[in-house]
């Protein structure tokens, strides 16, 4: 009997919705993938039901996130390949580090445990969660022109605002807090297991231009791995934004990782 197909998780991130990833689920399954975008705890399933009640998605934290799809990948046949963007990235790479995927694929992905440049783009990105204590137990919406820094900044205004419009949704402050803090805590969340020898390959990708995760902390985070001799590599996409992966680039970046992941034999 002839071995199923491998699995595919993808995992959003913060800001936007799993619906995100339909161009991608396309491409993957057209390449022999099985692939599923499952959404965050307490998502809803369009990106308007999601819009209409943030309540269901305040104060969710990393390790329920972790959590909830870990619980997903235990119920898949074999173990799959993780592939996340932003606050997604983390995840799939806490995941990969736990043993619970073949590979990940962690793309701008928000900066883990033991990451020290902090930018000022950063900072000016994620200033709608931080500029209120408060939001820490509260889901946070972008506005147009906050999409426009945070996300869109390597494409058109007009395209900016159109991927606002279709996929934006509310986020959770939580993991923007946790993340801050963690270099000061040493059972933070946003611990990855770096030095795992023993999991499967990982692949960074970055955006040159992107403004909320920018390529010193990608680069950071592909130090923090020296100390495994598991595969962990780096692709750059010099004039790429935070939204490379639905604005119309897309395809460029999904088929590097289509081609990443055949030369691991996957």
């Amino acid at each position: 009997m002839p071995e199923s197909p491998i699995p595919v998780v993808f995992i959003h991130g913060l800001w936007l919705h799993a619906s995100s990833w339909g161009p991608w689920l396309d491409l993957f399954r057209d390449a022999g993938y099985a692939p599923v975008a499952p959404g965050w705890p307490g998502d809803a399933d369009t990106v308007e039901l999601s819009r209409a009640n943030p309540d269901a998605i305040a104060n969710r934290g990393i390790d329920e996130v972790t959590d909830h799809y870990a619980g997903i990948i235990g119920a898949l046949a074999r173990p799959p390949i993780l592939i996340g963007h932003s606050f997604g990235g983390m995840i799939a790479e806490k995941l990969l580090g736990q043993n619970h995927g073949a590979a990940a694929i962690a793309i701008d992905a928000a900066q883990i445990k033991g990451v020290l440049p902090l930018p000022l783009s950063s900072l000016r990105a994620t200033l709608p969660v931080f500029k209120n204590p408060a939001n820490i137990h509260h889901a946070v919406s972008l506005t147009a022109d906050e999409f426009r820094y945070s996300f869109g900044n390597a494409v058109s205004a007009e395209e900016s605002d159109e991927l606002h419009r279709r996929w934006t949704i509310p986020a959770p402050g939580r993991p923007l807090f946790e993340a801050a803090v963690a270099n000061f805590s040493p059972h933070s969340p946003a611990k990855v297991d770096t030095d795992n020898a023993d999991r499967g390959p990982l692949l960074l990708v970055m955006g040159g231009r992107d403004h909320t995760v920018p390529e010193v902390i990608t680069k950071a985070t592909l130090k923090q791995y020296r100390n495994s001799d598991a595969v962990t590599d780096l692709i750059e996409f010099p004039d790429r934004g935070h939204s490379l992966t639905i604005d119309s680039g897309w395809r460029d970046v999904a088929e590097s990782c289509l081609g990443w992941l055949e030369k691991q034999g996957l």
